[in-house]
């Protein structure tokens, strides 16, 4: 996005030399405030903010400009080769930061696919894994899944233990990829605790198990939007590269994870700096705290 706002700025400081058209003064000071935003990172929102100007208000406009005045022909097409055909270095900036997620999303998904027998094999579970610009997965645990084995509360102990343990493992996987990819790109690892039983159902339609009823909706809504919240009082995310970020509501969930911690850190998984941070409130939710820990690399 920087590459092309800043051939777009050159575009029109071109064409403001050489039409009377006074409303290009109006369209470089829109891209010199989004060159400033660019320039300290841009939230998800505002990216699709400049995604929505870069199409619907800058194409139109180069058009336009191209079909009244001619001699602006070789700027408008300069600018439409090198953003919007498949060559160029935006072009080539952009395969290069899709493949280098497709391959971290696939080392993560073969990862968790593997181990996921291991788990299974402790207690059955349901397991769904969901790809977008990372991996995020869900795994169901209780009686209801199989009630013809009795549940007892040390699986779920296993589970967070293992989940937190192969969390490290998978920013380590990912880390030691960096210098293979096209593109470096860095990790964050979140984790949510959710303690209460929830309601699900299997939709035979989709064929796959779905959350029912407000109260449980509420922690898909959470689960949405916990990777993009902030420290409170605070311009810092919470997720951060090379640290896992664990998400909950009250210290008893704290206590348990500091012991899984603390057991990791003497095998030396993870680092010793551990926090106990506060976060800002999101829409319809307050309260919730969160761990946050190194991994360590130099084993």
């Amino acid at each position: 996005m920087q590459y092309q706002i800043t051939i777009l700025n050159k575009t029109l400081e071109n064409i403001k030399n050489q039409v009377p058209f006074n409303i290009t003064d109006e369209f470089i000071y829109k891209v010199h405030k989004w060159a400033d935003k660019l320039e300290f990172g841009i939230s998800s929102e505002e990216e699709l903010k400049i995604s929505h100007f870069l199409k619907n208000e800058t194409i139109p406009y180069l058009k336009l400009v191209n079909q009244n005045y001619p001699n602006t022909a070789a700027l408008t097409q300069s600018y439409f080769d090198n953003t919007l055909h498949n060559n160029g270095l935006m072009s080539e900036n952009r395969s290069q930061v899709e493949s280098s997620i497709q391959t971290i999303n696939k080392t993560i998904l073969e990862y968790l696919e593997h181990f996921q027998d291991e788990l299974q094999a402790s207690y059955p579970c349901y397991y769904e894994t969901f790809r977008s610009d990372g991996i995020e997965y869900d795994f169901y645990l209780g009686l209801s899944l199989v009630p013809e084995r009795p549940f007892n509360p040390w699986y779920l102990k296993n589970l967070r233990l293992w989940q937190l343990n192969g969390m490290a493992a998978i920013a380590k996987l990912t880390k030691a990829l960096q210098t293979k990819l096209p593109k470096a790109l860095e990790t964050t690892q979140l984790i949510f605790v959710h303690a209460h039983p929830i309601t699900i159902s299997f939709r035979t339609d989709e064929r796959r198990f779905d959350v029912e009823g407000a109260h449980n909706v509420q922690y898909e809504i959470i689960k949405k939007r916990i990777d993009k919240v902030h420290l409170i009082n605070s311009q810092e995310r919470l997720t951060q590269p090379d640290k896992i970020a664990i998400v909950y509501y009250n210290n008893r969930e704290a206590d348990e994870y500091t012991e899984y911690i603390q057991y990791l850190q003497e095998r030396n998984v993870l680092n010793h700096d551990l926090e106990y941070l506060d976060l800002e409130e999101l829409q319809g939710v307050t309260g919730l705290k969160a761990l946050r820990v190194g991994v360590n690399y130099n084993i």
